[in-house]
């Protein structure tokens, strides 16, 4: 009975005890609930639980965990690992380009930087190979030498000056020299030969070959057409082993027989082997000389003698000197198509005032000395043409060297 009496007491009384205990508990599975749910704001150590941010009246709900407690407490969600960019700490860190560069594109533009440095380096060359031959100084030697040509002589160093820049060439130069007997030709071919075995240092890279003497008889073609292309080959060759160009000069060219000029033909032609395209041939002939005769009469009261550097719209003189080369390939491409291929150089003839410095020149190389009376008495013996006013000499300096060695 006392048992009995004590647990009714009790059953009594449990109902004021349990009830705040029950509670509590709610509240605690009810924020733990909230905080899996991430719906429960954080709070900081010093916040009271369950206070709000809003700063409202809100009832407090007590718990018997401390902040450090609830917040370790708190599941993580797990997150997907990314990959990480190291840089180093000394270098500067860039974003990486949407769009990679090809490299077909740094290709382009190393061969762009090769080919420009190869030009500049090839125009630099140009200068260096053309002074080997110190065409400045043959340029003077022919002024100071040869008397009434300034035209021709301008043309010839151009011309050189042009061929002589690079040393692979795909053609030859062929220069041809006409004009009437005494006007110079042979003594500019003695002056190139003479120029080009000092600068070349080898007197075998030069050839000079005169048709009367090399062959004088008509009925050796044959024989006389293979020493030719024997002689030409050995110095083209010994010239292409030396990587210099060689000098070819052909002097009397108007007595060579049709044989030796196919011969002389053959040695243009693109079929033959590039050493016989690096050379330099010059062909001296008095054929064309009447037409220039005759040009130089007709003229007379024009711009002549004829200045070397002319443009297409430049004075009288130029336009004649286009008008007598176009006269003159005309008549030259009948004899032979030789000439076609040729750059042609017409020789005028020479005044009176030029042949007294012929006698002037020859008499100081034979130990007389040059004086002016003296070179005009031996000028006035020989025969002139008389036009306008003018006098020009019938057979040019070419009784200079017989009048003075009467002296």
């Amino acid at each position: 009975q006392r048992a009995s009496r004590q647990r009714s007491e009790a059953r009594t009384r449990s109902p004021g005890v349990i009830a705040p205990v029950r509670a509590v508990l709610r509240l605690r599975r009810r924020v733990c609930l909230l905080r899996k749910r991430r719906l429960l704001p954080d709070r900081g150590p010093d916040a009271v639980p369950g206070a709000s941010r809003s700063g409202t009246d809100q009832p407090l709900f007590f718990t018997f965990d401390g902040a450090a407690e609830l917040t370790s407490r708190a599941p993580r969600k797990r997150r997907r690992r990314s990959r990480v960019v190291l840089y180093p700490e000394s270098s500067r860190k860039y974003l990486p380009r949407a769009e990679r560069r090809s490299r077909a594109q740094r290709c382009l533009l190393l061969l762009v930087a090769i080919v420009g440095f190869q030009v500049l380096n090839a125009i630099e060359n140009l200068d260096d190979n053309a002074q080997r031959y110190d065409l400045d100084g043959l340029e003077k030697a022919l002024q100071r030498a040869v008397f009434g040509q300034p035209a021709a002589v301008g043309r010839i160093v151009a011309l050189l000056r042009d061929y002589l820049a690079t040393h692979v060439h795909s053609r030859p130069l062929l220069l041809a020299l006409h004009g009437p007997s005494g006007v110079g030709k042979s003594h500019v071919g003695r002056l190139l030969a003479r120029h080009f075995r000092a600068v070349l240092d080898d007197g075998a890279l030069v050839l000079q070959y005169h048709a009367r003497h090399h062959c004088p008889e008509p009925s050796a073609v044959k024989a006389c057409r293979e020493e030719l292309a024997r002689r030409v080959a050995d110095v083209v060759a010994r010239a292409e082993a030396e990587e210099k160009t060689p000098l070819l000069v052909l002097d009397e060219v108007e007595a060579m027989r049709p044989a030796l000029l196919d011969e002389v033909h053959g040695f243009l032609q693109p079929q033959r082997s590039h050493q016989f395209h690096s050379a330099i041939y010059v062909l001296l002939s008095s054929t064309g000389g009447g037409e220039i005769t005759r040009f130089v009469l007709q003229n007379a009261t024009r711009a002549l003698p004829l200045r070397p550097n002319g443009g297409p719209d430049s004075g009288p003189g130029d336009q004649a000197e286009e008008e007598l080369r176009a006269s003159l390939r005309v008549l030259l491409a009948r004899e032979h198509p030789l000439w076609k291929a040729a750059a042609i150089v017409p020789f005028l003839l020479l005044d009176k005032w030029d042949v007294v410095n012929c006698f002037r020149d020859e008499m100081a190389g034979e130990g007389f000395f040059p004086e002016q009376a003296r070179a005009e008495r031996l000028a006035a013996q020989l025969s002139y043409y008389r036009v306008a006013g003018r006098e020009y000499a019938v057979t040019g300096c070419k009784q200079v060297v017989a009048k003075v060695n009467l002296l």
